[in-house]
């Protein structure tokens, strides 16, 4: 090897002199020398014997150490003050050069190396060996392993701690908390053990990583904490954080390369953390994109290198990604249905799953801590099983290796399907599998390529039997009570039938639904929309092409950006009652029940009509494709697209927070990314005095703004609706589907399902225009002196009112913005409900 490759790969030749016993032949011109492990010269190991060289300095002054090792003078190579390796000249014996009588030639160096040719040959080194006694004997003697936890002890029993030498992935998908975990690795290492560790934070800089350890140690807020707003008790934490041997490199253009170069000069290092690795590629983050899988080679060689551990965090949990990055040991973090448990599945790379915990996240004060794995409450582990079937269960069993990541090799859409099964039946969570059932009825209808392998082939079987239809006679699952029922409604158009059809009617996408309605169709909602967008002067870009979806901005929006509340007013008690409709499907409802000091009055539940396409009218979203336009001074009314912003503080009595189910939510920042319609409803509220602070824009994904791209669309749907409402029957059905499956087409969520479009900015942009409108009205109606007791999805609320006087703020009547009214005395059984 030449000195000038030797010099940039001169960490890893170190290495394999130090680990492998590896001797290395390099060339500059007529100089040549050996760069050799210190068991062929053991005099190396003497203090200021010989010259010696940090390998920083080494590597740049490598080309003169070549000349003087030539020449007959050995130059030592430290980590630290360590001796790692020696540069020794080629032609003379380590012997000649020792001081200390050295072993004859051909005699077994320390370490068990053998030569068969009775001296070492020039271009590499014996490998060193060691008798199965040697290992027993290193087993027997170890104590137990102190090795650094999370402090989390269900978890910590899982993996048997983090293990020096290799490299563990956190993979989490994005809110999920992957980075916590980290972070609580880092706390009880270095707060608790009192051990020193590498936090290398490519995200978060250290004043954020400083927060979130005050709120995780104190119980303080993170939002608040990121305003400054400090406490007494938290201000003296802070001090005494002050000498944690917590070292924290948040530098700019943070490397792979940077960490293991900088890990060897951090003294009695016990722990490299990496936050984080980021699927999506961003050209200021090098630790990102199509860079990861190099990044993790060069941290699993840093782990085994130092004999540390390393723990990286990933922002996603794909298993084509996963398997990439080839960690030694990996942890999956998966979002269960009850939102007060994430669990974690434990794989190693020889083994596979080897274990699972459940834990409690506590995103308010960035922590997580230990939950139960039990089934929900009132849910007994028979009585759930009563409700499943074999073929459930076994279509579970068989998808473990895939959910787990342990196997590659499944479209990333069943993967995820396939561990919302597996989690739903360990909860117990019958309401779930009932929910899961369409969508795996559909996957398992038209199953994708299975791998040819034994898990594959059980899970093809597993998926054919599910499809099989049930056998004659079989046994029906059990039903809700009669008296659960509420008696059917009769009319043309019952006010329970004119539910949004997304909710009530229909089971999700299906193949044809892409196709254009026949001519003469009742409503052809979905050639409508596309002539829509067609008609635009802005030549709207309908469809983001497949090699770019999972790069820019399209991996940062999620369904959760809707901002849809889930709100019950806190003095209310919320009971959720079993009921099965009349079509057989088994849903829940709510039973509200009001506290004496409401006085008397009934329960008056408002039902907005067509929520969705009412939102059409006016959605402020970006035709064109979004660009990355960074953090922002002020929010920009031409502008429209994605933001990130702080999730501001919200303290109107009974009143949800204008963010909805956002806020619970945040990333691991405090922070949520929002489009359009929210960032005008924050600046409005913040404009008429609600919000004491401005909109803090932190990142974007903007376009040349366009509220009118959907506006015929909608303008055909409401003249359409006041013609067919009248008529009832099947016809106002099959608009409602159709209308129904149009705006769904605008983001089709399964790769297999074809559409004439793929924006999830319109989609999530549309979606959340009608949350804001539901929320404005009702806000509305409390500052009037109304009392909201419930505000649910895009298009229910229930006020506490005199019998029959629902608020003025309402329009009473059946086109698109006008509500229902219906009246429900005090403890009656409410039937309407979100499924």
């Amino acid at each position: 090897m030449n000195a000038s490759d030797a010099r940039r790969d001169l960490y890893a030749l170190v290495k394999r002199a130090e680990d492998d016993g590896v001797t290395t032949l390099i060339h500059k011109r007529e100089d040549r020398a050996l760069l050799a492990p210190l068991d062929r010269f053991p005099a190396a190991r003497k203090a200021d014997a010989f010259p010696s060289w940090v390998l920083s300095a080494a590597q740049k002054e490598f080309g003169d150490l070549i000349s003087r090792a030539a020449q007959g003078q050995p130059q030592v190579l430290r980590r630290n003050t360590t001796p790692v390796a020696v540069l020794l000249p080629v032609d003379t014996h380590a012997s000649a050069l020792s001081p200390d009588p050295a072993a004859p030639s051909g005699a077994a160096p320390a370490g068990g190396a053998v030569n068969s040719q009775g001296q070492q040959d020039r271009e590499s080194a014996p490998r060193r060996l060691a008798t199965l006694g040697d290992a027993i004997g290193s087993v027997l003697t170890a104590g137990p392993a102190d090795v650094p936890t999370f402090g989390l002890p269900r978890l910590d029993t899982a993996t048997g701690g983090l293990q020096p030498g290799r490299l563990t992935l956190v993979a989490a998908a994005p809110n999920v908390g992957g980075s916590l975990l980290g972070l609580a690795a880092a706390r009880t290492t270095a707060l608790v053990d009192h051990r020193t560790v590498l936090y290398a934070a490519s995200g978060p800089n250290q004043a954020d990583i400083m927060r979130r350890i005050i709120s995780a140690e104190t119980g303080g807020d993170y939002p608040r904490l990121k305003q400054g707003r400090l406490t007494p008790q938290e201000q003296q934490v802070a001090q005494q954080l002050v000498h944690a041997p917590l070292m924290i490199d948040d530098g700019s253009d943070l490397t792979a390369d940077a960490i293991a170069e900088t890990a060897p000069y951090v003294p009695d290092l016990a722990l490299v953390v990496v936050d984080r690795l980021q699927a999506a590629r961003n050209a200021r983050l090098p630790l990102s994109g199509d860079r990861l899988p190099d990044a993790s080679q060069v941290l699993a060689s840093l782990a085994r290198t130092l004999h540390v551990p390393v723990l990286a965090v990933v922002d996603s949990d794909d298993p084509t990604l996963l398997s990439l990055l080839d960690a030694d040991v990996l942890l999956t973090l998966t979002a269960t249905t009850d939102p007060g448990r994430v669990q974690v599945t434990v794989a190693e790379r020889d083994f596979g799953v080897i274990g699972s915990a459940y834990l409690r996240p506590d995103l308010l004060h960035a922590r997580f801590g230990d939950a139960e794995a039990v089934p929900v409450a009132g849910t007994g582990s028979e009585d759930w099983r009563l409700h499943t079937t074999p073929e459930e269960r076994e279509l579970a069993d068989a998808a473990l290796p895939y959910t787990s990541g342990a196997q590659q090799g499944l479209p990333s859409a069943l993967t995820h399907l396939l561990a919302a099964l597996r989690t739903a039946l360990a909860d117990g969570d019958q309401e779930a599998i009932d929910e899961l059932a369409a969508s795996l009825a559909q996957a398992a209808a038209a199953p994708p390529q299975m791998p040819d392998t034994a898990e594959g082939r059980r899970l093809a079987a597993a998926l054919h039997t599910y499809n099989a239809p049930a056998p004659a006679g079989a046994t029906a699952q059990p039903s809700a009570p009669d008296s659960a029922r509420p008696a059917a409604a009769s009319g043309a158009v019952s006010e329970a039938d004119d539910e949004d059809v997304a909710r009530d009617d229909d089971d999700g996408l299906v193949p044809g639904d892409e196709e254009d309605e026949p001519q003469g169709a009742i409503f052809p909602a979905l050639r409508i929309l596309k002539d829509s967008v067609t008609r635009s002067k802005m030549h709207p870009v309908p469809v983001i092409r497949l090699e770019d979806r999972e790069d820019g901005p399209w991996p940062l929006i999620s369904e959760d950006m809707d901002g849809e509340p889930r709100w019950v007013h806190p003095d209310v008690t919320s009971t959720r009652v079993a009921h099965t409709r009349d079509n057989g499907k088994r849903v829940r409802r709510d039973q509200l029940d009001m506290p004496a000091s409401f006085g008397d009055g009934v329960l008056c539940l408002i039902d907005r009509n067509g929520s969705f396409p009412s939102a059409c009218s006016a959605v402020p979203l970006a035709p064109n494709k979004l660009l990355h336009t960074g953090p922002l001074d002020a929010f920009d009314k031409t502008k429209a697209g994605i933001y990130q912003i702080d999730i501001p503080e919200w303290d109107y009595p009974g009143m949800p927070h204008p963010l909805g189910r956002l806020v619970d939510r945040p990333d691991d920042q405090g922070r949520v990314w929002v489009t359009t319609p929210h960032i005008k409803q924050l600046e409005r509220l913040h404009r008429d005095g609600h919000l004491t602070t401005s909109v803090t824009i932190h990142d974007s994904w903007t376009g040349k703004a366009n509220e009118s791209l959907f506006k015929p669309f909608y303008t055909a749907a409401r003249e359409a609706r006041t013609q067919l409402i009248q008529a009832g029957g099947e016809p106002y059905k099959n608009y409602k589907t159709r209308l129904s499956i149009a705006l769904r087409l605008l983001w089709p969520k399964r790769p297999s399902q074809r559409s004439p479009f793929w924006r999830p900015d319109w989609r999530m942009s549309m979606v959340a225009e009608a949350s804001v409108r539901h929320w404005t009205v009702a806000f509305k109606a409390v500052q009037e002196g109304h009392t909201l007791i419930a505000l649910r999805n895009v298009d229910a609320a229930i006020f506490w009112t005199p019998p029959g006087t629902p608020p003025a703020t309402y329009r009473i009547g059946t086109g698109f913005g006008e509500v229902k009214a219906k009246f429900i005395p005090r403890g009656e059984f409410i039937p309407e409900g979100d499924d």
